[in-house]
């Protein structure tokens, strides 16, 4: 996005952020863990095959694959497969973080924003993956394990939304993936998109798109909004 002569005001009371490839920096992960375990099967994937459908049920982002390279989707293969992958990622796994998230999390926390946690990674894997002293920003969190439809279905940001109270309006999305963006926008909400998993070209329904968190914040001043706030 251009740099512009003036920063966007955004008015709202909440961020939601997704946590792979905005806040953890563990998408190579995710997609390493794919490749070795559908190797075994002889599928050569991409990154972006991964990336694209970051924050999804694994199981239907991987029947998506099969799709795409025309193999016919074997269920309970497919099952074995995602077993594996979740496997392989435990192994691999490294506490890497985006840059400016920490910075970004703690002074929207400090201005009074209310902060929310919307991922498709299990709720073991969450206090696993995430230092205390973030995950304790967060208002609200929602993973894997408390939804039936991951994104872009609509049911991870409208339970967020329930969890704070709020109304659509009243939140923006931070998100950096197709699915993130479609979920938060078919509830109505507004989402700012990241390239830091993908470029542009994948994230063109998002309301803006921006480089990094210091991209962000130069750009896009956020506005607390009449309310409660946070106790």
């Amino acid at each position: 996005m251009p740099v512009m002569e003036k920063k966007i005001q955004l008015q709202t009371r909440a961020i939601l952020f997704d946590m792979d490839g905005v806040i953890t920096n563990t998408m190579p992960d995710h997609f390493e863990a794919w490749r070795r375990a559908l190797a075994s099967d002889g599928f050569q994937i991409t990154r972006e095959d991964v990336y694209k459908r970051e924050g999804g049920k694994g199981a239907c982002g991987l029947k998506e694959i099969y799709q795409d390279y025309g193999r016919p989707y074997d269920e309970k293969r497919a099952a074995e497969l995602l077993a594996q992958k979740e496997i392989i990622f435990k192994q691999i796994v490294q506490l890497r973080f985006i840059d400016g998230a920490f910075e970004f999390l703690r002074a929207m926390h400090e201005r009074g924003f209310k902060l929310g946690l919307v991922t498709g990674t299990s709720r073991d894997e969450l206090l696993k993956l995430l230092p205390a002293d973030i995950l304790s920003l967060f208002d609200v969190t929602v993973t894997g394990s408390e939804v039936q439809y991951g994104k872009p279905h609509p049911q991870p940001f409208q339970l967020a939304l329930e969890k704070l109270n709020l109304g659509a309006a009243e939140a923006v999305v931070i998100e950096n993936a197709p699915y993130g963006i479609r979920s938060a926008k078919s509830c109505g909400l507004r989402c700012l998109a990241l390239t830091t998993s993908l470029p542009e070209k994948y994230l063109k329904d998002a309301d803006g798109i921006f480089q990094s968190f210091v991209d962000l914040g130069e750009q896009v001043d956020f506005m607390l909004t009449a309310g409660e706030g946070r106790p």
